[in-house]
């Protein structure tokens, strides 16, 4: 059986390898492709919210040793964990690190060089259980959140394919992770993209970078109109370092702003805002 949620989930289910027969798909009311693409194949269906006992129940009649978890929205309860010999997801991370969601958005905001694919055991926990594979990827100072979740989709197919091979062989090794190293991020939500001009102009550059188009994007205020950002650049020009935080020192040809550490240039907003940008005004 998989499970499988969004684009993500979609593109690993139309890239499948077809040795493997998908006994049920499981998926979210919002994760149309998906949807579509169980009923197209005539495949066994769930949607929805799996918890108190209603992925269990539909299970009931589901004949499958083997559960793959990709990209799902939802922790999945014991219930059904009991019923797979090997209940496998695939995280995007390079497990203990950034367990939990968005774990590439927030590798880029932190600064990491490097990040990577896992797949676990699923147990009770978050992300916790025993790793079969990884494969680390190269965070560039160039890398978006949508140019690694590009990767992710390059990547994630093949190494599916091998994890299946590595369970079904017995030929698994598993790594019990190493819970000193471990850290865990939250959900993120469009509304947690403003900008804070205190933050240093690395931080605000990775932030930016991060959630660029096809994200939310990071924002900012000017005369009560919301600015998202999708690029910017470090500004070498001079400044004096009493001036606030925010402070708009110049906008043609682009927009300028100071922050505690240096000057940052703004390359590309998401709309044309039409705004009269005054030197002196100061971000929000």
């Amino acid at each position: 059986m998989i499970l499988a949620s969004g684009k993500l989930g979609f593109h690993v289910l139309n890239n499948f390898d077809y040795k493997w027969h998908i006994a049920a798909i499981g998926t979210d009311s919002n994760s149309y492709e998906v949807i579509e693409y169980a009923k197209t194949k005539n495949i066994p269906l769930f949607i929805g919210n799996p918890r108190d006992g209603r992925l269990s129940f539909f299970l009931k009649n589901i004949q499958s040793s083997i559960l793959f978890s990709v990209n799902y929205l939802f922790l999945l309860e014991p219930d059904v964990l009991e019923l797979f010999k090997f209940p496998l997801n695939i995280h995007g991370s390079l497990l203990p690190k950034y367990r939990g969601r968005s774990p590439h958005i927030w590798s880029i905001i932190n600064n990491e060089k490097k990040t990577g694919i896992t797949t676990h055991l699923i147990d009770n926990g978050c992300d916790t259980g025993k790793i079969i594979f990884q494969k680390e990827i190269k965070i560039s100072n160039k890398d978006t959140g949508n140019s690694i979740l590009q990767k992710y989709f390059k990547y994630y197919p093949e190494i599916i394919k091998n994890t299946l091979e590595m369970v079904s062989s017995g030929k698994m090794h598993l790594v019990t992770q190493n819970e000193k190293y471990a850290t865990k991020y939250g959900k993120r939500t469009p509304s947690d993209g403003k900008i804070n001009w205190e933050w240093q102009k690395e931080r605000i550059y990775n932030w930016v970078r991060a959630l660029s188009n096809p994200y939310p994007g990071a924002f900012t205020f000017y005369d009560n109109t919301k600015l998202v950002i999708d690029e910017i650049k470090y500004c070498e020009i001079g400044y004096e370092s009493i001036l606030p935080n925010g402070i708009i020192l110049s906008v043609k040809p682009n927009i300028i702003v100071k922050t505690p550490n240096g000057l940052i240039e703004i390359i590309k907003f998401r709309e044309d805002y039409s705004l009269d940008f005054r030197i002196n005004e100061i971000l929000k």
